[in-house]
């Protein structure tokens, strides 16, 4: 028999031991997301993950938020994250900051996700847009693409949850080597 495990026996950081911890070397870039809820939800995510922090750019809102607080349940307020009116100047940024940058995105020579092997250094992950995608001018310069194989009809996720397969199967194969 199984017994769901009590918040208490979670071994959850304090907001001021997960600011302190470090975190892995991945940064998530926002690229002008309309939905504050998927917002929300990538900040939920990148704490669960141990992400190093997020940049939202363009339309992407920024904490405070009512809404990104309700699916973020508090994780905007221990994430680190900047905000950059201009998606491109974000990545300029990162690039100087010797940042490998990865698009993930549905383009011509793209990585799928299974034969995309991380190298520990620093990265930033871009995802795009809900309808729009990454924007073409990100994408000419990043480092790459990673794809997420999709087999059905639509061919298209939500945001967020792109998000978390992403970085799922990254911070697995950290953890497993």
């Amino acid at each position: 028999m199984m017994r769901k495990l009590l918040v208490e026996e979670l071994g959850r950081k304090s907001r001021d031991e997960y600011i302190h911890s470090t975190k892995f070397p991945i940064t998530i870039v926002l690229d002008n997301i309309r939905s504050i809820y998927n917002i929300g939800s990538v900040f939920r995510t990148a704490d669960a993950l141990f992400v190093e922090k997020i940049i939202l750019c363009g339309i992407t809102a920024q904490p405070p938020s009512d809404e990104i607080h309700k699916t973020a349940l508090g994780a905007e307020l221990c994430v680190s994250w900047e905000y950059y009116k201009n998606t491109i100047d974000a990545i300029h940024k990162l690039k100087n900051d010797n940042y490998q940058i990865w698009s993930v995105e549905q383009v011509e020579n793209s990585t799928h996700l299974q034969h995309f092997h991380y190298n520990g250094e620093k990265i930033a992950l871009v995802f795009g847009h809900e309808v729009k995608g990454v924007q073409q001018d990100i994408v000419n310069i990043s480092d790459g693409a990673i794809e997420i194989p999709q087999f059905g009809t639509k061919h298209s996720l939500n945001v967020s949850v792109s998000a978390g397969i992403v970085l799922w199967d990254i911070i697995k194969n950290i953890i497993l080597h």
